[in-house]
């Protein structure tokens, strides 16, 4: 059966010989403690049909971060890889985030900015300064987006971020980080609130992306993801939706290819323009893609 086009809209990559990335410290991460290159993602993603890609900035040593920008957005220009457009990191809490946007804001391949809210050393609310709000706002005046990574229990802050920010255009990242373990469900009910009221925002969009990682890994089967995913493609509904690898970090629990069948298989009675819309088209036109 023939498969329709595929856009990854989160592609990690890292050189350990060229970034530091703080967080593979952290305890559970052992196995993503090497570099993951280009080639790597080829090979990976091989039999899954892989069309563009969005590459996702991966929490780089803020000193490193201009040349991660640098780095992604000079693969984006080269036509021997998938990588049609970037996200990249930054600093918005910083007063400095504008200077730093004025070498890359641009560059056509540049659609927007990302930084992790949910690491132990980022406290709640850490998005809601007057400053951090402003440069979210720059954003949205720069044509950008803003992707919102954070604890499921924290996404009331999101919804005050972007009613802060109504030209700006934001993306949920990992289902709103809900974990699938029957054990860890303290936060759904802030969870579900906030992506409903997120939701209720037209300028929000939700990425399908990084649930396997809260599976277990060996142990899972595409059910368990299931009700997180459908809450997500129902609350959102079809057009506000797409799909992201999250490779290598998925590969903490599940291979890409086992991650993106998984999906596949929670979305197979969904009318066909549905899948078409979650696996291509929604990403193709949020980010403005050009075809390869």
């Amino acid at each position: 059966m023939h498969q329709n086009p595929v856009i990854d809209t989160h592609q990690h990559l890292w050189d350990l010989e060229q970034f530091q990335l703080p967080w593979l410290e952290f305890n559970g991460v052992a196995p993503l403690r090497h570099s993951f290159l280009m080639a790597d993602y080829l090979e990976a993603t091989r039999s899954c049909q892989i069309n563009q890609t969005v590459y996702m900035e991966v929490n780089v040593h803020p000193d490193f971060q201009q040349q991660e920008a640098r780095y992604v957005l000079e693969l984006c220009g080269q036509a021997d890889n998938p990588m049609s457009g970037a996200v990249i990191g930054g600093q918005p809490g910083e007063a400095s985030f504008g200077h730093y946007l004025e070498e890359f804001a641009g560059n056509p391949f540049l659609k927007g900015v990302r930084t992790v809210l949910h690491d132990p050393d980022r406290p709640q609310g850490m998005c809601l300064t007057p400053q951090f709000k402003s440069n979210i706002k720059l954003l949205g005046e720069l044509g950008l987006r803003f992707d919102l990574c954070m604890r499921p229990d924290e996404i009331r802050d999101a919804v005050e971020l972007v009613d802060a920010c109504p030209q700006t255009r934001f993306v949920v990242d990992h289902c709103g980080n809900m974990s699938v373990q029957p054990n860890e469900q303290s936060a759904r009910h802030a969870w579900e609130e906030g992506m409903r009221l997120l939701a209720e925002r037209e300028q929000v969009v939700c990425k399908i992306s990084g649930i396997v990682v809260t599976a277990t890994r060996g142990a899972w089967q595409p059910v368990d993801l299931k009700e997180n995913i459908d809450f997500c493609l129902d609350t959102f509904g079809e057009d506000r939706v797409f799909f992201g690898g999250d490779w290598p970090v998925c590969t903490l629990t599940a291979t890409f290819e086992s991650w993106f069948n998984a999906l596949k298989w929670v979305v197979q009675e969904r009318p066909e323009s549905f899948q078409r819309k979650l696996f291509h088209d929604n990403a193709f036109t949020f980010y403005g893609l050009e075809p390869l």
